[in-house]
């Protein structure tokens, strides 16, 4: 069970709020950028070579960004369903300056490092 005192679980249903808006954003504003590249334009090939890297990139960051933006969303639906702030892993509540730093954490650093190592 969560020891998140009312403040900081109202800090970071802010927190989520604000970050759920700036990846809406970020992907509104992503979205040219990660368009295909049309093979057919009058350009040289190696602008044809940075154009596709470019795509390519930004393509990555947009499912980087969607994958993140889930995640927020679920922290949200966590919170309204009071399960915010426990460790997916060991069920042990995660701590305040971890969520703080990313808020939509679903492990403690023990537990997500142990998940990063044994990748």
């Amino acid at each position: 069970m969560s020891q998140l005192a009312d403040s900081q679980l109202r800090e970071l249903a802010d927190d989520l709020r604000a970050l759920q808006d700036e990846l809406r954003s970020l992907l509104e504003l992503s979205a040219e950028g990660a368009k295909p590249v049309d093979l057919d334009a009058p350009i040289g090939r190696l602008t044809r070579m940075d154009a596709i890297q470019q795509q390519t990139m930004a393509a990555a960051n947009r499912e980087a960004s969607k994958l993140r933006l889930s995640l927020v969303g679920a922290a949200l639906s966590a919170i309204e369903e009071g399960d915010y702030g426990d460790c997916a892993g060991c069920e042990e509540p995660i701590e305040f300056r971890r969520l703080k730093a990313k808020p939509e954490a679903r492990m403690c650093i023990a537990c997500q490092g142990a998940r990063e190592r044994a990748q």
